[in-house]
């Protein structure tokens, strides 16, 4: 059997990264809403700048007395960089040489096949990645793979504290829907002069079980819904006017992205309040260059027993005003 992988331009460095971004993924929901801007950057780091600017009374003084003196705000500038998320793929010539050629596929053909299907594995990995780190910038907290290791505390990185409220859905007598009047004055006094468009929970599911039979909720629904009483309301129902709520699902190894009891409330339209940026590969062929989302590149093995397939993303997530975003309890117990 000869493959000769390193002279057919399927396999470049380039051509693999091109084929990862292709290929068909499995849908995240915190990039089908699409709340990340991303970029690619030609550096390992990004720098943050920010403005602190502080409004203020302006005291009564005689007629021709002198003005206190204004300065411009005091700016802040914070260094954030990007995580490397390696994988590794093996493709070995006996996993060639045992496959039946079907048609007229020829051994380049078949190990491109399979080759592909392994690379798909990967791309769902990193995905799932990414999506895992997201949620964490959309809680303030970026987790390392372990579920424990804090990658990034934007909190402290920002220099602020999270917002918490507590929906009290364990109390029958709550007034449900005045809490979400609650929960948006508290993003509006956060936000100060930058407008929303409105408000979008993600929840756990036991978050969701607690408003949607909560007396006060069952008892407003079943005159304005009938449907919504009976029917399966997991993907998003308005909690109140101008607030929509919905069952985030995402999770690894039965473990949630979400904390039981727990929601976080995001502020949308809010611009450039999450970001995503990819720093180039650590490979000579993409020094300097604008960060891909997906790498790929292929060596030979010794012996020439097989290919080694090197993956990566090397991707930052950031939410600038972390304290923006409203983590919920459905009840005192799940804010612990």
């Amino acid at each position: 059997m000869n493959l000769d992988i390193f002279n057919n331009d399927a396999f470049h460095v380039t051509q693999l990264s091109q084929a990862m971004t292709l290929m068909p993924y499995e849908p995240t929901r915190i990039r089908q809403m699409g709340l990340f801007v991303e970029s690619g950057i030609n550096t390992l780091t990004v720098m943050v700048e920010m403005e602190s600017g502080v409004l203020r009374l302006v005291p009564t003084a005689p007629r021709g007395a002198p003005g206190q003196v204004e300065g411009l705000p005091r700016r802040n500038v914070r260094p954030f960089a990007s995580v490397h998320l390696p994988q590794r793929v093996a493709l070995l010539a006996d996993e060639v040489q045992s496959l039946r050629a079907f048609g007229s596929q020829t051994e380049l053909e078949l190990a491109s096949s399979r080759l592909n299907k392994k690379l798909a594995v990967a791309k769902r990995n990193l995905d799932l990645t990414i999506e895992y780190q997201r949620i964490g910038a959309i809680k303030g907290k970026i987790l390392d793979a372990d579920g424990s290791t804090v990658i990034t505390n934007l909190f402290t990185e920002f220099g602020v504290a999270q917002q918490t409220l507590n929906v009290s859905l364990d109390v029958s007598t709550t007034k449900v829907f005045n809490k979400g009047v609650v929960l948006k004055r508290m993003i509006e006094d956060t936000l100060g002069g930058t407008m929303m468009s409105g408000v979008h929970v993600l929840a756990h599911q036991s978050f969701i079980d607690a408003m949607t039979t909560h007396a006060v909720f069952e008892e407003s629904y079943k005159y304005q819904s009938a449907n919504f009483t009976r029917g399966d309301n997991r993907r998003g129902f308005q909690w109140t006017d101008g607030v929509t709520i919905e069952e985030y699902r995402g999770q690894i190894n039965g473990v949630p992205f979400i904390e039981p009891g727990c929601a976080y409330a995001i502020p949308m339209g809010v611009p450039e309040l999450f970001n995503t940026y990819y720093s180039p590969a650590d490979m000579m062929d993409t020094v300097n260059t604008d960060g891909l989302p997906y790498y790929a590149s292929i060596e030979l093995m010794d012996h020439n027993k097989g290919l080694d397939v090197l993956t990566q993303s090397n991707p930052l997530h950031l939410c600038n005003r972390p304290n923006s975003i409203i983590k919920l309890g459905k009840d005192a117990a799940s804010l612990v």
